[in-house]
């Protein structure tokens, strides 16, 4: 027990918070919400049991944690912390493929310098309206004329357009995926 105040789980479950009160250290009675929370989700006695079964110096870790995820169930009820650990994941995912292209891009760019369209062949310059599967068969007609850095330019051309449109665009964060859920 925290001064003459009970702590916020004797206040809620309408007890006479005691000295041996597990739960006064973790739930100080100014954050009523904290213990409620948890409660809702996890039970007061399982609570309890949980923190009784760990040494002393690891209860506020867990207590810690058994706040965020009972947050997490509240928003999420299903998925609770999976959901949002999944979602952060596909986020992670969606942005590496973003920076693999950008780096492809700056490659293209870096070639495009190096080799500027003056020195190739007419049948080797890159048109900005023709697709990038074209230029590769051209690229692979004439190898033998080639210079074999031109032709990895052609690939990595190839490589910058292999993805849709659509996942170049960082999604909403507070919306939903199918991808992400199933």
């Amino acid at each position: 027990m925290v001064g003459s105040s009970p702590c916020a789980s004797c206040k809620l479950l309408r007890r006479r918070c005691t000295k041996e009160c597990i739960f006064a250290p973790y739930f100080p009675s100014d954050d009523p919400q904290k213990f409620a929370i948890v409660h809702k989700v996890f039970g007061a006695s399982n609570v309890s049991k949980m923190l009784q079964d760990l040494p002393v110096h690891q209860r506020a870790d867990a207590v810690s944690s058994l706040v965020y995820e009972a947050n997490a169930r509240v928003r999420d009820p299903v998925y609770g912390c999976v959901g949002a650990i999944s979602y952060l994941q596909g986020q992670v995912s969606q942005l590496k493929m973003q920076l693999a292209m950008a780096q492809t891009e700056i490659m293209c760019i870096q070639m495009q310098q190096d080799y500027p369209s003056s020195n190739l062949s007419p049948a080797h310059q890159i048109d900005p309206y023709q697709d990038d599967k074209s230029l590769i068969v051209s690229s692979d007609n004439n190898y033998e004329s080639n210079n074999n850095n031109i032709h990895q330019h052609h690939q990595y051309l190839s490589f910058a357009s292999s993805s849709s449109s659509s996942s170049n665009v960082i999604q909403d964060p507070f919306k939903r995926e199918s991808s992400f859920w199933s």
